[in-house]
């Protein structure tokens, strides 16, 4: 007798597995297997997590703080981000507002679950961070491109949300600085997203996992800086995994209506319950403590940010929008596309970035993942030495290319 195999969820066939986590494992598995590979696929500060962060963890952990707490978090970890919402920004928030997540994505997660029905869309600008299309698709919802021009910096153009609106339009992703590309959105962007979403009922989710990573002169635009109004409407995600080199940790929250942020405690009571306890006390201690991690890290983020941008357009027919924020570049390199390399055609961003890592052993992701064929990510949360030899690489091997 042969046995028939188990049927898979249709939810789960439609969904891609994480590019990033993929490109990263197989340049870890190849630099594993001997090879001198420069990986510059993930998304992290290379910086250790700050001491005093350290400690509170250790700390938590000797005092017996490893039971189970509140499914939205422990009560001083919520009304820490209550009161960095306040400083930071002059938004209030009561701690019945805010949920404590396992990591931003997490929280993502949580909304959607919580918000969609069957074929409810939801308007994503691209390019969008490779796990906002899935995350909605997991939800039995309709992710909605809305392309953004790299002429532009990757700004939103009023004019293209309104073609791609529709009645079964229910959130729109605000991402600034976005990943991939660090752009930011303008405040008059901000403006007309701000006006169709009190017209129509939107809610706005607002990734500002970024917004300590900042480049720019003056304050970074935001949407609830442009719309108090929208403060029922709009879910704020932020965490301390970027600002404060805390990826492993996973910790992140979100802010918003009281009565979405209870479903959504209602969707984690019933899947990871609470956040790890130990971690839960390290972040208190990152957000209580001092916050001139971020400006230290900015320091050394931004003469590599300076090299890779200027280097980059170095190269004939290369363009690369120089990031306001985040610690990526994402270059367009289409027009390469056609060229081969010992009979190979590379056809798109995927070939692209498999020729950069087979030939030039340097590890990136391709933009197809982010919804924007043309381009390549790079991380610079890297030396500046990997930086200088990733990009001695990158140009030997695009000058190898024939046709």
């Amino acid at each position: 007798m042969v046995q028939k195999p188990i049927r898979l969820a249709d939810r789960v066939l439609q969904v891609p597995p994480s590019p990033t986590l993929a490109v990263n494992a197989k340049a870890k598995a190849l630099k594993a297997a001997g090879e001198d590979i420069l990986n510059f696929s993930v998304g992290e500060p290379d910086f250790d997590t700050p001491e005093h962060i350290r400690e509170a963890g250790k700390k938590a952990i000797d005092e017996g703080q490893t039971r189970y707490t509140a499914v939205p978090g422990i009560p001083e970890l919520r009304e820490a981000v209550a009161m960095r919402c306040k400083a930071d920004h002059g938004w209030d928030y009561s701690p019945e507002q805010i949920q404590i997540c396992c990591g931003g994505k997490h929280g993502l997660y949580n909304i959607f679950q919580a918000l969609l029905n069957h074929g409810d869309e939801v308007l994503i600008p691209a390019p969008y961070w490779v796990s906002y299309p899935p995350m909605v698709q997991l939800a039995d919802g309709v992710p909605v491109e809305v392309p953004l021009d790299e002429a532009a910096n990757f700004d939103l153009n009023p004019t293209t949300l309104v073609a791609k609106a529709s009645e079964k339009t229910r959130a729109i992703f605000l991402n600034s600085p976005s990943n991939p590309a660090g752009s930011v959105f303008s405040h008059e962007a901000l403006k007309a997203v701000a006006a169709m979403a009190l017209e129509r009922g939107w809610l706005v989710v607002s990734d500002d996992i970024y917004e300590t990573i900042t480049y720019m002169d003056g304050k970074l635009p935001h949407i609830l800086d442009v719309e108090p109004r929208l403060k029922e409407q709009t879910v704020v995600l932020n965490g301390v995994s970027k600002a404060f080199a805390m990826t492993g940790w996973r910790i992140g929250w979100c802010a918003g209506p009281a009565h979405l942020i209870k479903a959504m405690n209602k969707v984690q009571s019933q899947s990871t319950s609470n956040c790890s306890t130990p971690a839960q006390y390290a972040a208190l201690a990152a957000l209580i403590g001092p916050q001139d991690f971020p400006s230290e890290m900015k320091k050394a983020f931004l003469p590599r940010r300076d090299f890779f941008v200027r280097d980059l357009e170095s190269i004939e027919g290369v363009s690369c929008v120089n990031p306001s924020g985040a610690f990526y570049v994402f270059p367009n390199f289409s027009a390469y596309y056609g060229k081969s390399f010992k009979g190979k055609v590379l056809n798109n961003s995927v070939d692209m970035a498999d020729y950069f890592l087979e030939e030039a052993k340097v590890a990136s992701v391709p933009g197809a993942a982010f919804g924007a064929d043309a381009f390549v990510r790079f991380s610079f949360a890297t030396s500046m030495a990997v930086i200088e030899e990733g990009m001695a690489r990158i140009k030997k091997a695009l000058a190898a290319l024939e046709g």
